[in-house]
């Protein structure tokens, strides 16, 4: 079922028509997913454990491998992701002279499709 579109730190999308856009398919669960993993806990009154809570990972005494633990464990939430293959997950912290930015870089499997999903994004900085 198509939701409304809207990419992450972005305003809703008008559609072809005139109308607001909307999203489906692989698109709708790149979305989802990139939501999920920029969702502080807490901040979705209604599932409060919603969320992997990377922005505030951002500054913290943090390693490569604790993101992407907290990745892990909040990406097969969204039914579109399929498990095996599991997703490969990359994160890297960035050196000092960019302190405060963590760049992360998923590839799943969309499971209804079986088409590779890629989302690769920068949280802070």
């Amino acid at each position: 079922m198509p939701d409304l579109f809207h990419q992450w730190g972005s305003d809703l999308a008008i559609g072809a028509t005139g109308d607001l856009a909307v999203a489906d398919g692989s698109l709708l669960g790149q979305q989802r997913v990139l939501r999920r993993l920029l969702t502080n806990q807490g901040d979705y009154i209604w599932q409060l454990a919603y969320g992997a809570g990377l922005p505030q990972l951002v500054g913290q005494p943090a390693s490569e491998a604790r993101i992407a633990a907290a990745i892990r464990a909040q990406i097969f939430k969204e039914a579109r992701v399929a498990r095996v293959p599991e997703p490969l997950i990359d994160v890297r912290i960035a050196p000092d002279g960019a302190a405060g930015s963590v760049y992360v870089h998923v590839r799943y499997v969309d499971a209804p499709t079986g088409q590779t999903q890629i989302l690769s994004f920068q949280v802070g900085g």
